[in-house]
C-alpha cells in the first residue's frame, strides 16, 4: 500500500510498548464504526446486484451504489480512494463473509503465540480460510507454516463476529474461529509470514496483533482450557 496509508483500518498497529492493552466495549465499538457497517452492507449489495443483474440500468446503479460504499469507507479511513474502489471491484459473486482460522495451542498453561513480520506483534498462528480444505485442515497448515509445529485439531472453541470482537475495522466481514489443538510433532520455526515462536502465560503475554486476536480473547481461550467442558461460543 505504500507509505502513504498510515494508521488505517488495513493496517494492526501494535500498542505503545508495555502499554497497557484495553479491552473495548463492544456497544461503543459498534457505536463508533457504524460507518463501517454501512460501507460493509452497501458493497455487499452492490456485490450481490452486478452479480445477478443483466439490464444496463440495474448495472449502473449497483455501481454507483459500490461508489457510496467505496467514498465511505475510503473518507473514515483515510485509505485513498482508488485502492478501496480497487478492492471493492475484485469481489466477484455472491457477497459472503471471510473466514478466520486460529489455533489455541496450550502447553503447562501458557499458550502458543507467534510473531507476526507484518506488524512485529504476536498473534496465535492461523489465517484465511483456503478453498478445498476444511476449516480443521486450514488450521492445522497453518500451524505448522507459522510455527513449525505439527498439530491436530481437537474442538471448536469459538466463532466470533470479527465487527463484535473489539478488533480494528476491516474492509470486509470477517467470521474468526478458533480452534483447540493439540502438538503432535515439529519443532519451532520461523516463516516466510512469522518471525519468532513462543509459549506464554496468561499473565504475561507480549504486544498482540490487535488485528488478528485480542486480550479479550486470549482471555476467554484461557478460560475453555482450564474449563475444558465449556460449550463452543459463538455471537
Amino acid at each position: 500500500m505504500g507509505n502513504k496509508i498510515k494508521n488505517t483500518i488495513f493496517q494492526s498497529q501494535c500498542p505503545i510498548p508495555n502499554a497497557q492493552l484495553p479491552v473495548p466495549d463492544p456497544q461503543s465499538l459498534n457505536m463508533e464504526t457504524k460507518w463501517l457497517e454501512w460501507a460493509q452492507k452497501l458493497q455487499a449489495i452492490a456485490q450481490n446486484g452486478l452479480t445477478y443483474s443483466e439490464g444496463p440500468f440495474d448495472i449502473e446503479r449497483y455501481k454507483q451504489l459500490r461508489a457510496i460504499a467505496t467514498e465511505i469507507m475510503a473518507t473514515y479511513s483515510n485509505v485513498e480512494h482508488s485502492y478501496v474502489l480497487d478492492l471493492f471491484s475484485r469481489e466477484v459473486g455472491y457477497a459472503t463473509p471471510k473466514v478466520d482460522v486460529r489455533a489455541a495451542i496450550f502447553y503447562e498453561n501458557t499458550i502458543l503465540l507467534v510473531k507476526e513480520k507484518a506488524d512485529g506483534c504476536w498473534s496465535l498462528p492461523g489465517g484465511w480460510a483456503d478453498v478445498g480444505e476444511s476449516p480443521s485442515e486450514v488450521v492445522v497448515k497453518e500451524v505448522y507454516e507459522e510455527s513449525g509445529y505439527q498439530a491436530r485439531a481437537i474442538k471448536l472453541l469459538a466463532v466470533y463476529d470479527r465487527n463484535k470482537q473489539g478488533h480494528p475495522p476491516l474492509p470486509f466481514y470477517v467470521y474468526k474461529l478458533f480452534f483447540k489443538c493439540e502438538l503432535i510433532g515439529g519443532s519451532p520455526s520461523s516463516s516466510i509470514e512469522t518471525e519468532d515462536v513462543g509459549f506464554f502465560s496468561e499473565d504475561a503475554l507480549p504486544e498482540l496483533s490487535l488485528g488478528r486476536v485480542t486480550p479479550a480473547q486470549i482471555t476467554r481461550l484461557f478460560q475453555h482450557y482450564r474449563q475444558p467442558d465449556l460449550p463452543t461460543d459463538f455471537d
